[in-house]
C-alpha cells in the first residue's frame, strides 16, 4: 500500500512538472542562474587555490652560514631540521654554488663583480633554504633555533642569520590572504545558496498556486498534507535535476573555451579541472539542485496549507 502511495506521488509531481511546463522551464532556469553561479564559484576558488599554491613555493626561509663553515657541521643540522614534521624540503647550497649564483645574477654589472675579483677568498658562506609544508609553519621553524638543546652549541655559532623576519610580512599577509579566501568563499557560498532557495521557493508557489483547486479539492476528499506535499515536493526536484544537468552541460563548452584562452592568465587549466573533477561537480550539482528543489517545494506548500 505504501508503494502505492509513493508511486502516485511520483506520478502526480511528474504530470504537474510537464503540464506546468512554462512555470517549470522558469523554475529551471532560475535554478539553472543559480547552480552557474555556484559552479563558477567552485571554479573562482580553483583558480584561486591553484594561485595561492603557486605563492606558497615560491615562500621559504633561508638559513646563512659564516663563510668558512665545516660542510659537516652544515650537514648536521640539516640532518636535525629534516626531523621536523613541518619540513617539506631542504636545499643545501655550497659556497662555490653561492658565489656563481651571485656571479649570473649580477653578471651585467660590470663594478660588483669587478669589486668581487679584488677581494681575497670567498666572502659568500653556504646557506640552506627550506620550504615548511605549510606558510604557518615557518613560524615554529624559526623558534626551533631559538630553542634550548635544540641544536648543539658548535651549530649555533656556525649560522650567520636566518631571514625569516625579513619574509615575516610576506608570509602573515599570504596566511590572511588564505584564510580570508576561504571564509569569503563559505560566506558567498551561503548567501547563493539562500538566493537559490527564495527563488525556487517563489517559482513553485506559482505552480501551487496554479494548483489550487486540484489542493481544494484533494483535502476535501480527506487527503492528507503529506499526500497533497509530496507531488509538488517531486515536481522540485524534478525542477532540481533538469538545472542541475543543464549547468553540467553548459560548463562543457564554457570551460573549454576559458581552458583554450585564459591559461595564460590563469595558473589553472579550467577544461582540464572540469575533466578531472566531472563526477564531483556532477555530484555536487545534482545534489543542490534535489536539495534546493525539494526543500523549496516544501517550504512553499508547507505555508500554503497553513493558509
Amino acid at each position: 500500500m505504501l508503494f502505492i502511495h509513493f508511486k502516485r506521488i511520483i506520478r502526480s509531481g511528474y504530470h504537474n512538472f510537464i503540464r506546468s511546463v512554462f512555470t517549470s522551464m522558469t523554475s529551471v532556469l532560475m535554478m539553472t542562474i543559480a547552480l552557474s553561479v555556484i559552479t563558477s564559484l567552485i571554479f573562482v576558488q580553483a583558480v584561486l587555490n591553484a594561485s595561492l599554491n603557486d605563492i606558497k613555493d615560491k615562500v621559504d626561509v633561508t638559513i646563512y652560514f659564516i663563510p668558512g663553515s665545516e660542510e659537516k657541521s652544515i650537514k648536521e643540522i640539516e640532518s636535525s631540521l629534516e626531523k621536523l614534521p613541518e619540513i617539506k624540503e631542504i636545499s643545501y647550497t655550497s659556497e662555490e654554488e653561492a658565489l656563481m649564483n651571485f656571479k649570473e645574477r649580477h653578471a651585467n654589472d660590470y663594478l660588483t663583480l669587478q669589486a668581487l675579483d679584488e677581494l681575497d677568498g670567498n666572502p659568500l658562506g653556504a646557506s640552506l633554504n627550506i620550504r615548511a609544508q605549510d606558510p604557518s609553519q615557518y613560524e615554529s621553524i624559526a623558534k626551533y633555533f631559538e630553542e634550548d638543546g635544540a641544536l648543539s652549541r658548535g651549530a649555533l655559532t656556525i649560522i650567520d642569520k636566518v631571514d625569516y623576519h625579513q619574509n615575516k610580512i610576506v608570509i602573515d599577509r599570504l596566511n590572511s590572504i588564505i584564510a580570508g579566501a576561504q571564509r569569503l568563499g563559505f560566506i558567498i557560498s551561503l548567501i547563493l545558496i539562500l538566493i537559490s532557495i527564495i527563488i525556487t521557493f517563489n517559482t513553485i508557489k506559482i505552480i501551487i498556486y496554479m494548483s489550487r483547486e486540484e489542493i481544494n479539492v484533494m483535502k476535501l476528499v480527506g487527503a492528507g498534507n503529506k499526500y497533497v506535499q509530496g507531488p509538488f515536493i517531486v515536481s522540485g526536484i524534478l525542477v532540481g535535476i533538469t538545472a542541475s544537468l543543464l549547468t553540467i552541460i553548459l560548463f562543457f563548452p564554457i570551460s573549454i573555451w576559458l581552458g583554450n584562452q585564459m591559461t595564460d592568465f590563469l595558473s589553472l587549466n579550467l577544461f582540464v579541472y572540469y575533466k578531472s573533477n566531472f563526477i564531483q561537480l556532477f555530484i555536487i550539482m545534482l545534489g543542490s539542485g534535489i536539495l534546493l528543489g525539494g526543500i523549496s517545494s516544501s517550504l512553499a506548500v508547507v505555508r500554503y496549507l497553513r493558509k
